[in-house]
């Protein structure tokens, strides 16, 4: 039986979620401040003003996707919500988060020897599509999402492990470590490629689903007025919309700027050649006086 209407969440507190942004926050910035100055060359900045403003839009995007209201309406409300929430993880802060941290800070963060030798592993073309493509499909089967709503603890790690698996397929195509080395510009298009694919199977099924998936959200408040079924099909539809659309737009970014090097690449030599005649012309003008 189906909840009665209700009106938009009031605001509520969730210190756990500023508790643990904060301390990521904090320490990236005591790294910066204490641990940076004794990483880098004297007179370098330990960190770049581009560095420190992507590291601090993907906290916050951690923090919008978490607390209210997006937390709130995601896990009581409606699905589609929900579905924002896992996108800005996975596509929003992961990025942001890897683009922002120095290449001494994860070299540090990635010091042992075994620690740096798996990430490098699963950070390659095949182990990444799995690994990323499996947790979506894992959190969209029905009886895991049932079984995670109605326990915290469940939800926390499901949250982790799309955010984790997010770094690992965002690693090869903004690492900051040489160790982990990013993949040519062709092969980037080609990975961000395979990742728009495996999660249209799943958007499908909750775009053209006819009856509600998740039994979760049949039970709880209808909040505008909308359906489990209408809520389950716009998920669906922010899935493969949003989702492809954000893939879609770092593919042409990777494309343009790769045609951009390639131009800068073959006008240097000329630049170089006409830069060598006219270092040669001063000398002979120098020479004849």
């Amino acid at each position: 039986m189906l909840a009665a209407h209700v009106a938009f969440p009031a605001w509520e507190p969730h210190p756990d979620v500023w508790l643990l942004v904060g301390m990521l926050v904090a320490g990236y910035a005591t790294a910066i401040v204490r641990i940076g100055p004794l990483r880098t060359p004297a007179g370098k900045a330990p960190v770049s003003a581009f560095q420190a403003s992507c590291f601090g839009a993907g906290a916050l995007a951690l923090l919008v996707a978490s607390d209210w209201p997006v937390h709130d309406l995601g896990e009581r409300y409606l699905f589609s919500v929900h579905m924002v929430q896992h996108l800005t993880y996975s596509l929003v802060a992961a990025p942001l988060l890897l683009l922002g941290t120095p290449t001494w800070l994860a070299r540090m963060l990635l010091s042992p020897p075994a620690l740096l030798r798996t990430v490098r592993a699963l950070c390659r073309l095949i182990p990444a599509t799995i690994i990323f493509n499996l947790v979506v499909i894992v959190t969209h089967v029905p009886a895991v999402m049932n079984v995670v709503l109605h326990h915290a603890l469940a939800h926390f790690f499901i949250h982790a492990v799309i955010l984790i698996s997010a770094l690992i397929v965002w690693m090869p195509l903004v690492s900051p470590l040489p160790e982990v080395p990013r993949f040519h510009p062709l092969m980037r298009m080609l990975f961000l490629f395979l990742q728009s694919i495996v999660p249209t199977v799943p958007a499908s099924f909750l775009t053209f689903g006819d009856h509600p998936l998740y039994h979760f959200y049949e039970t709880v408040p209808r909040l505008w007025n909308i359906t489990a079924l209408h809520d389950m099909q716009y998920a669906g539809l922010i899935m493969k919309i949003a989702g492809g659309v954000i893939l879609w737009v770092v593919i042409g970014i990777v494309f343009f700027r790769w045609y951009a090097d390639e131009e800068e690449g073959e006008h240097r030599p000329h630049r170089a050649s006409r830069d060598l005649d006219r270092e040669l012309r001063e000398l002979m003008r120098l020479n004849e006086r």
